[in-house]
């Protein structure tokens, strides 16, 4: 993900437009800095082995993508969001949006969504 979107940003891999929507909303609510990347059906090469029913690791290129469509097999047809916090996990430096060591990325988010979640 460093690779992809450096130190500010997470990545976002979402299998649901409406549930992608509403993490969406409360990223914007705790003011945190994601991104969503693609989970296009091509990317599912990233996976395809010679000796297993697919991949486990993949390169580096693409290799945030190949983790995300590795999970995406396991979860069939049920909605789900992954975040990818590598780069912004640990941070050398304070920010306006984020602190200076150990960030807790994605957990003001995640409550919010939790907030935000109506039966």
């Amino acid at each position: 993900m460093v690779v992809a979107l450096g130190y500010v940003n997470a990545g976002i891999f979402a299998s649901d437009d409406r549930m992608y929507e509403r993490f969406a909303n409360a990223l914007k609510q705790a003011g945190e800095k994601m991104w969503r990347l693609p989970l296009d059906d091509e990317y599912k090469e990233l996976i395809k082995s010679n000796i297993a029913d697919m991949a486990n690791s993949g390169a580096r290129y693409g290799g945030a993508i190949f983790a995300a469509m590795f999970l995406k097999e396991f979860a069939e047809d049920t909605p789900w969001i992954h975040l990818d916090i590598a780069g912004t996990a640990w941070m050398e430096d304070q920010k306006p949006w984020i602190a200076k060591g150990p960030s807790g990325i994605a957990l003001r988010s995640l409550v919010e969504f939790v907030r935000g979640w109506s039966a």
